[in-house]
């Protein structure tokens, strides 16, 4: 049974008051990838009443938002599975064409910067019910963040919207108890005890909060005014995120008001993901949406088993690291079989498995040695500039999962969808397993780029470890008599990236090597990563070292062209010196009409979304 989503649902469970009303700017598809989904079903197996609202109409006479009435508990808000102007817009601004996670993939369903939208209708029809935010889009909004879209910085979205409280990161283990302090009243002292939640709160409780456990960063309206003083917020943000045991409450003033956000819970264990996923989801879209048409995103997962969340690689431009953690949380062999056993079940299922991935494919159950040195590490990456001595990398559990998944009846085949760290390697037989078993005919990798300067900035390993990859799947293709291709990633107009550094990555990638680049990716500085820091400031945050960055659209366009052999005429752009081009437009207003993300435009997710990465 479906979580309700209309009043006559919820009379047929014979429910008066609801405990728990969801709004979310995604379709709602009852599946362990999706958010609201996973929030309700977690809530739903504690005994309460829940029901979701996808994608309300913003627009009209706003009867969306009122037709569930008040619940008892609270409201929560998300944006849904991407933060909703990555969805909204372009690398150069543009409105895309489609919504990958509406039916039919229409665009126009949910608005720009929809957590703020819905959270302040909400406020203003329901003032006295508490509305919870979290989700991709709140998480990385929780402070001063610079905003692509309109090329300024934003304060946290909690300032904006007048939400009462936000939980970022993954929410399973915190929006149960925010359920559990709210079950006899809204009781603030409650709330603001959690751990993993940030709030607005007044001079009087910040200056009563332990200095020794506080970290008061610049205000909002320092970093407004000096850039320096933005990037310097960044390090503390990003070195107390990746905290294996993080004990700093951080404060930043907004106005005569204060951002509290307290420190994240540790890693979920095992049997609590196991849990996430072994809720009873009808692993399907609600049949609201029959006769409307596929819902690309869906079609994308639908026969895909998760089965870790985190990532260590730190890549400057991603936001994993920053929503799901460093550390690594893997599911047990147990729970992910019985998934691949429902799967093979489902109507339609001919045997192919789309991915066994995470947002880095083979980082299962990997993690530090000795568990004394990770709580003191404070590095972004265990990977970057070189592999942590301490990480295990060991794939044999990956393997050993990898030859019980092919086992499973009704699995003819388990494709590896999800993009593979090949400086994780080593001497494993890893990629041989792979290519001869879990490959569907391409193999997705993610080099970035060429040059050592760009790739230093962006936190990847030497280009020379691609080479040696391509070289030895070669190797394994011809032994294996195997038509196979090798698909590298790259982006263009990173921080640090200059023309010159592109005509050097053309060279190399389309000459020496001979690939030929059918889809490629201009970058979208999205909140909460180094590389949106050092586009908006201009200077690498952590060494204050300046970096040429590609502002303008004609910039962007000229790099862009390399990896088509598109050699742009006249003489390659001088780092620091502007070229006259006209700046793209940028949405205007907060509440503005949009179209929706365009299914398909790129091989891999854009930065922002919350599941499969590189």
């Amino acid at each position: 049974m479906f979580l309700p989503t209309t009043i006559k649902e919820v009379r047929a469970r014979g429910w008066e008051q609801l405990d728990v009303i969801l709004f979310s700017g995604d379709a709602y598809i009852d599946h362990p990838a999706f958010g609201a989904a996973v929030i309700g079903r977690l809530l739903e197996a504690e005994g309460y009443r829940v029901a979701i609202v996808p994608q309300p109409n913003w627009r009209d006479d706003l009867r969306d938002f009122t037709k569930l009435g008040a619940p008892r508990l609270f409201f929560g808000v998300s944006a849904g599975s991407m933060d909703s102007m990555v969805n909204h817009y372009t690398a150069n601004i543009r409105l895309r064409s489609n919504d990958a996670y509406t039916p039919g993939g229409k665009a126009g369903f949910r608005p720009d910067y929809a957590v703020t939208v819905y959270t302040r209708i909400v406020k203003r029809l329901f003032p006295h019910v508490p509305v919870v935010v979290g989700g991709i889009e709140a998480s990385l909004r929780r402070l001063t963040h610079y905003d692509y879209w309109n090329d300024s910085l934003k304060p946290s979205v909690l300032a904006e919207s007048g939400a009462d409280l936000l939980i970022y990161g993954m929410g399973e283990r915190v929006v149960q108890q925010v359920a559990r302090a709210l079950r006899n009243g809204y009781n603030a002292k409650l709330l603001r005890k959690l751990r993993q939640v940030a709030f607005m709160a007044g001079k009087d409780y910040v200056e009563r909060l332990d200095p020794a456990k506080t970290i008061r960063l610049h205000s909002y309206e320092e970093c407004a005014r000096d850039k320096r003083a933005f990037g310097e917020n960044f390090t503390i943000i990003e070195t107390q995120s990746n905290l294996m045991e993080p004990t700093a409450t951080l404060v930043e003033a907004v106005g005569d008001r204060y951002v509290v956000v307290t420190p994240p819970n540790t890693t979920l264990t095992t049997e609590e993901l196991d849990h996430s996923f072994d809720l009873p989801y009808e692993r399907a879209p609600h049949p609201r949406y029959n006769g409307k048409g596929d819902i690309p995103a869906w079609e994308m997962i639908k026969h895909s088993v998760n089965i870790h969340r985190g990532c260590f690689g730190g890549c400057s431009f991603c936001t994993i690291s920053a929503h799901q953690g460093k550390f690594i949380n893997s599911r047990s062999e147990r729970s992910i079989l019985d998934e691949v056993q429902r799967i093979a079940s489902m109507p339609g299922f001919r045997g192919y498995l789309s991915d066994v991935g995470a947002p880095s494919a083979n980082m299962y159950r990997m993690g530090g040695r000795d568990k004394e040195l990770c709580r003191r590490c404070r590095r972004p990456s265990c990977l970057h500039p070189k592999m942590c001595p301490n990480l295990d990398n060991d794939h044999r559990p990956l393997l050993a999962l990898y030859e019980k998944i092919r086992a499973v009846k009704g699995i003819k085949k388990a494709f590896v969808g999800s993009g593979i760290r090949y400086d994780l390697f080593d001497d494993s037989p890893y990629l041989a397993t792979v290519v001869k078993h879990h490959t569907s005919g391409r193999l997705k990798v993610a080099p970035e780029h060429t040059e050592d300067a760009v790739l230093k900035l962006m936190r990847k390993p030497p280009f020379a470890l691609f080479e040696q990859l391509n070289a030895d799947f070669q190797h394994i293709c011809r032994r294996e008599g195997l038509p196979y291709q090798l698909i590298p990633y790259f982006i263009s107009s990173h921080p640090g990236c200059t023309e010159r550094d592109m005509r050097s990555l053309s060279a190399k990638v389309l000459g020496k090597l001979h690939f030929n680049l059918e889809q490629v990716q201009d970058l979208t500085p999205t909140p909460m990563t180094l590389s949106s820091v050092m586009f908006y400031t201009g200077e690498n945050p952590y060494i204050h070292e300046k970096v040429y960055v590609a502002r303008s659209q004609e910039e962007k366009r000229r790099q862009k062209a390399y990896f088509f052999d598109e050699r742009p005429a006249g003489k390659a752009d001088i780092p620091g010196k502007k070229n006259g081009s006209k700046k793209e437009s940028r949405p205007k207003g907060r509440q503005s009409q949009t179209d929706s993300a365009k299914s398909g435009q790129t091989m891999r997710p854009t930065p922002g979304m919350r599941c499969k990465n590189r």
